[in-house]
């Protein structure tokens, strides 16, 4: 299985450099984990989509999609047939931001690491213009369910599979003010895809959502266990980012002069722990 996962890694790779301006001529839709079969026939097959900067990925992104996988099994008609992670192209130039390459090669090697359902799809990442999120799960309903078919059960019964955005609490937080998003695009989001929230700590939930009664139904909302603010403090960041992506981050200088991840470098994380691979987690490391 790791031989299979770090080539598509590479393709992944290959699609990003000199890619990173819009042009699609060699992108892949990821689909090497989707499940094109259903256990239980009498469910909804589900993909789940999570949008945004990914910079760096951390354990608690995808802790989210654990969480939510919990909650679909136990609280809803669904079955989870797949789970991708789409990182925002360099056009929504948030101050900090590393590029488009290096982030979804972080989010790659985080997923292979850690998870055997997890995708990354780089397709809004090497868009040359900001993407809107209504769009991007357009094209994850585009490429699941009209191209590829959607799911099928044990007697071949094929079934639309249903596309819904994951997100944290603080999403639907700006989605309830006023003049942020659309109505246009809350409508398309949360009316035809819906989405599963992750509660986080700080942000009135019941307040948003008394904005968006509209589509509460859609609106699936999952408690918070674990507080998301270790990156803000020169702390360390073994088990919130993965330990490849540490790594990642050293080899590369990335956010040296980022004040929101000081524990990249802090002395913390500068021990050599040692990785899967046999080397330490203090190479790379600039003083």
């Amino acid at each position: 299985m790791s031989h299979e996962i770090n080539g598509h890694g590479r393709q992944i790779a290959s699609q990003l450099n000199g890619h990173s301006d819009g042009d699609l001529s060699s992108y892949a839709f990821p689909d090497h984990r989707l499940r094109h079969n259903l256990d239980d026939p009498s469910k909804t097959p589900l993909v789940l989509v999570a949008c945004g900067s990914f910079s760096p990925i951390t354990n608690l992104h995808l802790r989210m999609f654990e969480m939510v996988a919990d909650h679909v099994r136990f609280h809803t008609n669904y079955e989870i047939v797949g789970g991708y992670l789409s990182p925002v192209s360099d056009a929504y130039e948030k101050a900090g931001l590393a590029s488009a390459k290096h982030r979804v090669a972080m989010c790659d090697l985080a997923v292979d690491e850690t998870s055997h359902w997890l995708m990354v799809d780089p397709w809004e990442a090497i868009q040359k213009d900001y993407t809107r999120t209504a769009l991007v799960l357009d094209h994850f309903d585009h490429e699941v369910n009209i191209v590829r078919g959607g799911a099928k059960t044990s007697s071949g019964e094929r079934k639309l599979v249903h596309v819904a955005l994951l997100a944290g609490a603080d999403l639907i937080g700006t989605m309830s003010t006023p003049g942020v998003w659309s109505e246009g695009d809350l409508d398309h989001i949360l009316g035809r895809y819906g989405a599963f929230i992750v509660e986080r700590t700080g942000t009135d939930i019941d307040e948003a959502l008394s904005h968006l009664q509209r589509w509460k139904e859609n609106i699936h909302v999952i408690p918070q266990l674990i507080q998301n603010d270790s990156l803000k403090k020169a702390m360390s960041v073994r088990y919130l980012i993965p330990a490849p992506v540490i790594k990642y981050i050293q080899q590369h200088g990335l956010y040296i002069d980022d004040s929101a991840v000081p524990g990249i470098y802090s002395k913390e994380n500068r021990g050599g722990t040692p990785l899967p691979d046999g080397t330490s987690d203090s190479e790379g490391l600039r003083s």
